[in-house]
């Protein structure tokens, strides 16, 4: 699941190149991504983690919720050990970065089919934590998303929209955060959200 069709179709034709591999669904944005592993159940799902709306994380945990049995790895331009902790928390059994070689992929969707997991970064569970991953590791899955919601400039109300929330709920989420990680403004916020790879500058 990747919003760019140049990025989908590349990655479709890698792995149905192989003769054991068989993509029967892509999606656009995290609601797609949703309905179509709902209609398909595959085996293995693969999910970038910025889309268009809700994010990967929350679809990752919509489909885990749904479907604990679920198989799903993470393909992500982020490297940051932030994310792929909150990958792990969500659900997903693998991670590989974007830049990773094509033949990590197909190793990672392999090992993930049969039921283990993947991570091209290293599995993040034992490395040392700095101050800031460890404050942000504070952050509930919610929280986290409408850390980097916030962090792209999306208004509270345009985050209770995004997320199907009211806007109190949003306002709730983002005084929490704020308090959590210690910041006073909406530039400290970004700041700490590039300086640690959530968002691009």
């Amino acid at each position: 699941m990747d919003d760019h069709p140049v990025v989908r179709d590349g990655y479709r034709c890698l792995l149905e190149n192989t003769g054991e591999i068989r993509v029967v669904a892509e999606a656009g944005d995290g609601e797609q991504a949703y309905k179509a592993y709902k209609s398909h159940e595959p085996d293995v799902t693969i999910m970038d983690l910025c889309l268009p709306g809700a994010s990967g994380l929350d679809t990752i945990h919509r489909i885990v919720r749904r479907d604990p049995e679920a198989r799903v790895m993470v393909f992500s331009m982020h490297e940051s050990a932030v994310y792929q902790r909150r990958s792990i928390e969500a659900g997903a059994v693998g991670y590989v970065c974007k830049r990773s070689p094509p033949d990590v992929m197909l190793e990672a969707v392999r090992e993930v089919s049969k039921g283990g997991r993947f991570f091209a970064l290293g599995d993040g569970e034992g490395a040392a934590l700095d101050n800031d991953q460890l404050a942000l590791q504070s952050l509930t899955l919610r929280e986290f998303e409408v850390f980097r919601l916030l962090a792209l400039g999306r208004s509270v109300q345009g985050i209770a929209g995004l997320l199907n929330i009211s806007h109190n709920t949003a306002g709730v989420h983002q005084t929490r955060i704020m308090k959590k990680l210690g910041l006073e403004n909406a530039a400290q916020l970004t700041r700490m959200a590039i300086r640690n790879d959530v968002v691009k500058a």
